[in-house]
Parts: structure tokens; sequence; C-alpha cells
């Protein structure tokens, strides 16, 4: 869990602004695309706004009550600095939620797949901005949290159970058709999240396997302006040894690095696999290292 006691006062002046703005795209999200549908969003969100639709509660101060328990359980558990910004978090989609009500009333689509899609997007794009500055908006994050904890299960496989157990009650509640839209604005704001936090720069990883390793090695780190590693390696079929050239890239770097290879040795054999993480020169740094660097 991260330490956020730890922070610089700028780091923290902008994870809290970035939790702001998170709060206002994603709370607009929900209440101009999903709330006229009567579709869902995931987590404790989505029990607040099932309550709107069945008693015409107000879906930010339901979605404030049910976190009372879970944050007096977090206070006694987790780390207190979590806490607090988690409390933030909550506090601030829950004003967001209120603030920006009146757009439910615009209708601003009439199609519900659109809505659905329109919903997830917009709301993915808020909340993954907070989770991009390791943010909470309470609910199930709080709960994943806790369960990661004690029985170090991860924290997305909560709140994935947590939402099959909301699409199962909306199907009962509000119609099979309707919960399949939830489910595919759950499925657009998760896609769109993970990529916020990600960053839409993925990094790729190339291996290479040709005649000319040199040749090409050289050509990649001349044009493209990283480095290369060769593995060796030995040919199953032939039983000649390899040179294999590894080599770490961003997505938009990937075409030319292909047209290269080709102009130096059009049989060359390339594989392109996603990198989950990528860590170091030319890239990123741990944050521990980027400072003692500047401190020099």
């Amino acid at each position: 869990m991260v330490e956020y006691a730890n922070f610089s006062w700028q780091e923290k002046g902008w994870r809290y602004a970035a939790v702001a703005i998170g709060s206002i795209i994603g709370a607009s999200g929900m209440n101009a695309f999903l709330v006229p549908h009567h579709l869902l969003s995931g987590g404790i969100a989505g029990v607040a706004m099932m309550m709107h639709y069945l008693a015409g509660s107000p879906i930010g101060g339901v979605n404030a009550l049910l976190n009372i328990p879970l944050f007096y359980a977090a206070y006694r558990l987790l780390d207190k600095s979590y806490c607090v910004f988690a409390l933030y978090g909550t506090l601030a989609f829950t004003v967001a939620i209120d603030l920006t009500r009146g757009l439910a009333s615009f209708a601003i689509v009439d199609d519900t797949m659109l809505a659905a899609i329109y919903g997830g997007v917009i709301s993915g794009l808020g909340s993954g901005l907070v989770f991009r500055v390791n943010g909470s908006l309470g609910g199930s994050d709080i709960i994943g949290a806790m369960v990661k904890k004690y029985y170090d299960i991860n924290i997305s496989y909560v709140g994935f159970f947590i939402n099959c157990i909301l699409m199962t009650v909306a199907a009962f509640l509000f119609g099979f058709k309707l919960a399949m839209f939830t489910l595919v604005a759950m499925y657009v704001g998760a896609t769109i999240s993970a990529r916020v936090i990600d960053g839409f720069n993925t990094k790729k990883t190339m291996f290479i396997v040709s005649e000319y390793p040199e040749e090409i090695a050289t050509a990649l780190m001349r044009a493209v302006g990283r480095g290369a590693t060769f593995i060796y390696g030995q040919g199953a079929f032939t039983g000649g040894d390899k040179k294999i050239v590894f080599i770490v890239v961003t997505l938009i770097q990937v075409a030319k690095i292909k047209h290269i290879v080709n102009s130096v040795d059009p049989n060359a054999f390339m594989i392109v696999q996603d990198a989950i993480e990528v860590q170091g020169h030319g890239f990123t740094l741990p944050k521990k290292i980027v400072n003692r660097t500047r401190l020099k």
C-alpha cells in the first residue's frame, strides 16, 4: 500500500486536485448518461443508484451513508494516511454527484446502448484519473484493501465479485436487458480507466531473430534511440548459434522498427509483446532513484 505521508506537499496537492477533477468527471458521466436510462455504475455507488431508482433517495447521500461503516472498519484495520485520502475521495465524489445531478434531466442521448458507452467512457476517465494518483472513491476499493491485507486477494477481484452480485440483483429488479446494458457500461468504464492509469503510450517488447543481428541492433539504436540487448540462443532445427535482438519500445515506435528491420533483413522473424510495466533508463525510474538523482 502507498505511504501517502511520504509524498511532498507539491505531490499531495496534485493528488488532491486530481481526485477532485476525476470525481467531477466521473459523476458527470454517471448523471448525464447512466441515471436517465436506469443503468448502474460499479461498487457502492451502484448500490446507491439502485436505491435511487427504487425509492428516489439521493445518490450522493446514500453513497456517503453506505461508506460510513466501511471507513470505520478501515480506520481500525488499514493505514491512517490511506484512510484520510480515501475519505477525501469519497467526500469529493459524493459532492460531485450532488453538484452534477441536474445533468440527469437533460437525457443527452435517447439510445440506451449509446448511453452505456458514453457513460462508461466518461466515468472511466474520471475514475482512471483518481486511480492514477493512487486515490480512491471509497466503496469497493476500501473493501478490497481490507481483504487484500488479510487474505492477499487482488483488489480487482474483490471489485469484480461485488459487481457480479450487483449485476445479478439488477437483472432481478430491472430486467435482464438493462442489466446487460449496465454490463457494457462497466466494461467500457473499466477499459478506459485502465488506459488512463497505464497511459495511452503503451510499451512493447520485441524479439528479433535474424542473420544480421549486429546490423539490426545498430540501425535501431541510431534510428529510435533505444538500447538493444543480445540474447544468445540456438536454433532447434539447424543447431546453429543465434543472436536474438531484444528491445523495449513505445507503441508508436513499433511500425518504424518493423520497417528498419525489414530493410536490413526481409526474412527476419519478429515477435511483438505487451510490456506490463517498464522501469529504467529511457523510460521511468523509481521515485526514490529520481529524487536521489536530482539531489546530486
